[in-house]
């Protein structure tokens, strides 16, 4: 009995031995284990920064890893089993180290700024069910090591900088359920391999750069309810029986890619479907009746294809329709009153397409639409007078571009929400209603060519005032209505947000109210083709957002404000057709911004100020028809960019500066009716891309180069009026311009409607020798006269001077023999020859003493006579 005893009691202190050394295994392994955990997420936080410093200081070794912020552990092991760090604005990487969590189930860090590669040491996370790195920078290829983690169910790696193919790379994952890969730089084909997939619900990659066909094993994956490619490369046609193993499907995203073929009809059969969207492809035929029996649609979208046929009165089978998109598909006919039923419709897109007709009355009561878009169509009629009042919930409506009539009803101003009104581009008539300054919050205002006027008892711009209300406005655009009428002071009173403001072609017959300086935001402002008068305001140099104006066509006098010079983003500047004068403002030089500058057609004097020419970025320049002087500057070939310049009609003088040569992107080039001398520069050869080159009307010697034939763009070239000479070049281009290109250029030769250059040549040379002969002989004959009338006068003197000899000496002659006269004219050689007569020859001899003696040599007279001889010296 002792013996059993002790027997007992021995059995119970090695149990308690026993379980307390497993106890103490136990606590040790997991201190272990805590302590990998630990060291994991030191390691993570090593690695990352917070902006608003919670993880600093609340991941902290003072307090267990369960309780840091998005960090979850389990119950049984209290190990780290899940991350959640999303929308915390965190930047960073994921360090290696991560891999050690090995009871990790869900790691999410969506919408931070994490970057760089995933480390693949993330391959151990075994137990990892759920991934999501969305909204982050990451980058680098889909990690193969990914088919290593079986657990997967959900992976979202969306908006990222993830690329490569996804080739291979999507297999092994037998749970997935869910993949997002939405606006990445996936590339290449899309293999076999979703065969691997059975259990896969959501495939999402659009907006990445795939391409080829969708494969074949995609369409049997009986349990997908989403198939998301929209905006990639992919091409082929749809399968036929496309629903055929898709009994589950809810979305379709296949728009913005290169299907092609006829949209299949057994689409009809996914019943469940919700969103088809195939819009932008290359889709050609007609639209399958069956999608009109898709009961459950909530959005079909089939916009730019190459459809036909008609909207079916039975569209309103689709009565859970939120969404009709069939703008730019070719659809006719009208639109028929059955839309009027669809009463979930909150967008109808139906832009560009050939409807015609007017629109249903039903169409505008259908109180949950907030989009509506109807342009460029063929409707007609009226708008419906009650259009506005069913419509509490419409924010936009378009309605360009049709051939709408009638009047803009009082009752649009009950669309209470509506911030886009575009109606341009019809017949509309009557005065622009003033109780579209009820619209609180409308931001655009488009009611462009249509028939609106003004008359002598009303200001058709009047409206404008009531438009204050409007506090959003941000394009308002009139132009092209016969308003005849004058801005209102209260235009500076127009929203603060002010943006865009057109009222081109409207009539106006005013000044630039001075308060237009209050619409501070302006970006764009065009006035152009009015009767606007007075002087530009100089409170527009508060326009500081300002990049465009067209003020051209008007009647505006004064000079150009320097206050243009503070407009530090100006890019087009339009001030052409008025009355300007003065010199270009120099301060214009300082803004490097403009790329279009219109000053054409005005009364602008001086020389362009040489700071304009360091706009180098400028694309289009045009000052002619002004009173702009001077030369041009060898500074035009700063201009690399420029694509048009037209100086014609001034009084530029000097010669065309071979810089221009450099002006390599130029097309149009336009410097006729100037006083332009010189020669054409040869480095026009290098204006690969001109196609209209006008220097006619000027004073241009010399030849057109021949190098210009390399101009094979060039359509329009004229150098008429001017002194050119020479062969007209026939290759290249030059085989194609007529003889109105070189009018009144006397020495032009080689063409077909000129005579041949050789003979004028030959003309030349004979006329050249025949004024010569004339010179010489002329020469000969005056030079005998005046000797001749010399002797003849002098022995006059001699029969004077006879009786009273002695009271004169008589004057001596030098004799010279025939031999030193011989010697001074170099032997009677043809170079001392200054003349030819008839009755002898004049050389020239010039003695030792510097004496210049003209000597004539008469002809020889018959054999025995001999040569008489008559010298006349002067000093």
């Amino acid at each position: 009995m002792q013996t059993t005893y002790f027997l007992f009691a021995g059995a119970l202190v090695l149990l308690h031995f026993i379980a307390t050394s497993s106890a103490t295994i136990i606590v040790a392994n997991n201190h272990n284990n805590s302590a990998s955990d630990l060291n994991a997420l030191l390691a993570f936080k090593a690695t990352i920064f917070d902006p608003q410093r919670i993880i600093p200081t609340n991941w902290s070794t003072s307090s267990s890893v369960c309780n840091w912020i998005g960090i979850t552990c389990n119950a049984r092991h209290h190990r780290v089993a899940a991350i959640n760090l999303s929308y915390m604005g965190i930047v960073g990487t994921i360090p290696p180290e991560l891999g050690n969590l090995s009871f990790l189930v869900w790691l999410n860090v969506r919408n931070n700024s994490f970057h760089g590669h995933l480390p693949t040491e993330l391959s151990r996370l075994h137990r990892l069910k759920y991934i999501n790195l969305a909204s982050n920078d990451f980058e680098g290829e889909f990690p193969s090591w990914l088919g290593c983690l079986s657990a997967l169910w959900y992976i979202n790696f969306e908006y990222n900088r993830f690329s490569g193919s996804l080739s291979g790379r999507l297999s092994n994952f037998t749970k997935l359920e869910t993949i997002r890969l939405i606006y990445n730089f996936f590339t290449g084909n899309l293999s076999e391999e979703f065969s691997a997939l059975p259990k896969l619900t959501v495939l999402d990659i659009q907006f990445n750069q795939l391409v080829g066909p969708l494969p074949q094993a995609l369409f049997n994956l009986s349990s997908l309810q989403i198939i998301g490619f929209t905006n990639n490369s992919l091409s082929g046609y749809l399968p036929a029986h496309i629903c055929d193993y898709l009994p589950q499907l809810k979305g379709l995203y296949l728009s913005l890619n290169n299907f092609e073929g006829e949209i299949p009809s057994g689409i009809g059969e996914c019943s469940g479907l919700q969103v088809l969207s195939l819009s932008y492809n290359k889709f050609r035929g007609y639209i399958p009746r069956e999608i009109w029996n898709l009961t459950t649609l909530t959005r079909l979208v089939l916009g730019g294809n190459d459809l036909t046929g008609e909207i079916p009165k039975v569209i309103d089978n689709l009565y859970n329709l939120e969404k009709l998109g069939m703008e730019n598909t070719n659809v006719t006919g009208i639109l028929p009153q059955e839309v009027g039923n669809l009463s979930k419709l909150e967008v109808v897109q139906l832009t560009s397409n050939r409807l015609r007709g007017p629109i249903t009355l039903k169409l505008f009561n259908i109180s949950t639409l907030q989009f509506i878009s109807l342009s460029e169509n063929s409707f007609s009629g009226e708008l419906p007078s009650t259009s506005g009042v069913f419509l509490p919930n419409l924010e936009e409506l378009y309605l360009g571009e049709n051939t709408f009539t009638g009047a803009i009803l009082t009752s649009i101003s009950n669309a209470s929400r509506l911030r886009v009104l575009d109606i341009g581009g019809n017949h509309f008539t009557g005065a622009i209603p003033h109780s579209l300054g009820n619209l609180r919050l409308l931001e655009v205002l488009s009611v462009t060519n249509n028939d609106f006027f003004g008359d002598l008892r009303s200001n058709g711009l009047s409206f404008i005032t009531s438009l204050a209300n409007c506090k959003n406005l941000k394009s308002l655009r009139i132009t092209g209505n016969p308003l005849n009428g004058f801005l209102p002071k209260s235009t500076g009173n127009l929203s603060s947000s002010l943006e865009s403001f057109h009222a081109g072609r409207c009539g106006i017959k005013s000044e630039i109210p001075s308060s237009i300086g209050n619409l501070s935001n302006l970006v764009e402002l065009y006035f152009e083709n009015n009767s606007l008068t007075g002087l530009i305001p100089a409170t527009m140099k508060w326009f500081l957002k300002l990049q465009r104006i067209d003020l051209s066509d008007n009647q505006i006098l004064g000079a150009i404000p320097s206050e243009f010079c503070n407009l530090l983003n100006l890019g087009e500047l339009g001030l052409g057709q008025n009355k300007l004068s003065g010199m270009v403002p120099s301060c214009l030089g300082n803004v490097t911004t403009l790329r279009y500058v219109y000053l054409n057609s005005n009364n602008l004097s001086s020389m362009i100020p040489t700071s304009f020419w360091s706009l180098r970025d400028i694309l289009e320049l045009d000052m002619s028809g002004n009173c702009l002087t001077g030369s041009l500057p060898a500074e035009i070939g700063n201009f690399k960019a420029l694509v048009y310049l037209n100086l014609s009609n001034n009084q530029y003088l000097g010669g065309i500066p071979s810089t221009i040569g450099a002006l390599q992107d130029l097309q149009g080039l336009s410097l006729e009716h100037n006083k332009l001398q010189g020669s054409i520069p040869d480095s026009m050869k290098n204006m690969l891309q001109l196609r209209h080159l006008d220097l006619s009307f000027n004073h241009l010697e010399g030849v057109i180069p021949n190098s210009l034939q390399v101009l094979l763009d060039l359509q329009y070239f004229n150098v008429s009026y001017n002194r050119l000479r020479g062969p007209i070049p026939h290759g290249g281009p030059f085989a194609n311009f007529t003889n109105l290109s070189f009018l009144s250029n006397e020495a032009l030769c080689g063409a077909p409607w000129l005579q041949p250059c050789a003979s004028i040549f030959e003309h030349e040379s004979r006329t050249k020798r025949i004024v010569m002969v004339v010179l010489l002989t002329s020469g000969s004959v005056i030079l005998a006269l005046v000797i001749s009338i010399f002797l003849i006068r002098l022995k006059l003197r001699k029969k004077i001077l006879a009786p009273t000899q002695n009271l004169l000496p008589m004057a001596t002659f030098e004799r010279v023999s025939f031999h030193e006269l011989r010697q001074i004219t170099n032997g009677f050689s043809e170079s001392n020859l200054l003349g030819s007569g008839s009755f002898g020859s004049v050389y020239k001899g010039i003695r030792e003493n510097g004496m210049v003696w003209a000597i004539k040599v008469f002809d020889l007279q018959p054999e025995g006579f001999g040569a008489r001889i008559h010298a006349q010296w002067k000093p």
